[in-house]
């Protein structure tokens, strides 16, 4: 019995000791591997970095030369509207060597479509890396980009007039025919049902649209009735003085907007489509793949306004002669052709995202490009006028205004419900084809400036 309690505890004895040993040789094996791979990866690493460096140069420059032949494709390539872009350099081309002001117009105006369709496209890219307030923000900025360039080129030029009218004309053809043109597409797609929008943001626009009518409402007034304190002085400090009040509007609902409320513009979309169709976030995350780069998108949209820009100062210089060459009142051309080749990008995009139920995005692109063109492209104009030296007032004549005014008040109404479908986006093409009708029958009375326009 002693003998059997001196073996146990003798080889309890040693058990403990080579316990100790295997845990501190664990140990060292765990901690050995971790240097052997440390020492690999350090004797690796050297051997790789002088494969890649040698590499590099060759490497990068092809990777840079498929960079710029990816981008170049994706933008340039990829659409089929894109085919009218040769029409650009060769309206300056007829330009250099005919004085036909008509054929100017015309193929300025086809080579400038494509480059507005584009430029929403660059738009909308950039608004993948900014976030979807601030890219419905920088969409209806850049989207009546090619107006607000017209704009000025013809303030410059001292065609006040024509800056009115297609100022006026943005606003009519993105509430009517864009806006008609989202809810009879997405109407068709989902005629099962009535497509869901924010009543909320609807209603804020609607309030800017209606500010923005009262700004050229009483102006106009003050004009016809001929009371003014002071004549010819009273309508232009009026007016000046609403443009600064209606940019300070436009600036405070900025701020409300993207800091204050914004729990009212984002998540309501989202909302919408969760209620209509469950199966949209799939759908969403596809959406969200930018094709090209943040850094692409900003070279591609100083790309396109330069080259917008150089065709606008041909349009602008030919839009009289165009007017004369197919008897065409400057009016309807201001008013009805120049819009909806600007409207390009709204158009597209409007009816895209109504197409895959997102209305409050068409609602945000149609109505908020009339609101920023309303609350702070004209007020802009007026003040960049004032700067110049020109009279640029908000007296749009009595026919416009009216015009505008009945625009408005029958958006509002379509407006009101949050629903939208196809009978209701049909009502609005139709109303846009009247007042397309009414300004071609039309003849503009004669103001002060227009014998200052340089025809010539």
């Amino acid at each position: 019995m002693d003998y059997k309690v001196q073996v146990g505890v003798q080889s309890h004895l040693e058990m403990g000791p080579l316990d100790d040993r295997t845990m501190e040789d664990l140990d060292d094996e765990c901690l050995f591997p971790s240097e052997m791979d440390a020492q690999k990866t350090q004797s690796v690493d050297p051997n790789q970095h002088i494969s890649v460096s040698g590499s590099l140069p060759f490497n990068g420059n092809k990777m840079t030369r498929n960079g710029v032949y990816k981008s170049i494709k994706t933008v340039v390539f990829s659409n089929k509207l894109n085919l009218l872009m040769p029409f650009g350099p060769l309206a300056i081309l007829v330009h250099k060597m005919t004085d036909s002001n008509g054929w100017v117009f015309f193929l300025s105006l086809l080579g400038i479509t494509p480059l507005a369709e584009r430029l929403g496209y660059a738009t909308e890219q950039l608004a993948f890396f900014t976030g979807p307030t601030v890219g419905g923000l920088l969409n209806a900025t850049f989207g009546n980009a090619t107006e607000l360039i017209i704009s000025i080129y013809a303030l410059k030029s001292g065609m006040k007039r024509v800056v009115q009218l297609s100022l006026l004309g943005s606003i009519l053809s993105n509430m009517l025919l864009v806006l008609g043109c989202a809810f009879f597409c997405g109407g068709l797609v989902y005629h099962g049902k009535e497509q869901v929008f924010s009543k909320a943001t609807a209603v804020v626009n609607s309030g800017l649209l209606l500010m923005a009518v009262m700004g050229l409402l009483f102006p106009a007034v003050l004009h016809y009735t001929h009371t003014e304190r002071h004549v010819g002085k009273s309508e232009l400090a009026l007016s000046r003085f609403s443009s600064c009040v209606m940019l300070l509007a436009y600036a405070a609902y900025l701020v409300f907007q993207l800091k204050s409320q914004t729990d009212l513009y984002v998540p309501l979309g989202e909302e919408v489509n969760q209620n209509g169709e469950n199966l949209d976030n799939n759908d969403d995350d596809e959406d969200e793949a930018p094709e090209i780069s943040k850094w692409e998108s900003i070279i591609w949209l100083l790309i396109m306004t330069v080259w917008i820009s150089i065709l606008s100062d041909y349009l602008v210089d030919t839009i009289e002669g165009a007017s004369d060459a197919w008897d065409v009142p400057i009016a309807f051309i201001s008013v009805i052709l120049l819009p909806i080749i600007g409207n390009a990008a709204e158009h597209a995009s409007a009816i895209m995202f109504a197409m895959k139920d997102k209305l409050d995005i068409s609602l945000g692109v149609a109505i908020g490009s009339s609101t920023q063109i309303s609350m702070f492209g004209i007020p802009f104009c007026v003040v960049i006028g004032w700067m110049m030296g020109q009279e640029m007032d908000l007296n749009f004549q009595l026919f416009e205004t009216a015009t505008l005014f009945i625009t408005v008040i029958v958006v509002a109404f379509f407006l009101q419900e949050g629903t939208s479908n196809y009978f209701k986006g049909l009502m609005l093409i139709l109303c846009y084809l009247i007042v397309a009708a009414s300004f071609f029958v039309h003849e503009d009375p004669p103001t002060d400036d227009q014998s200052k326009q340089p025809g010539t």
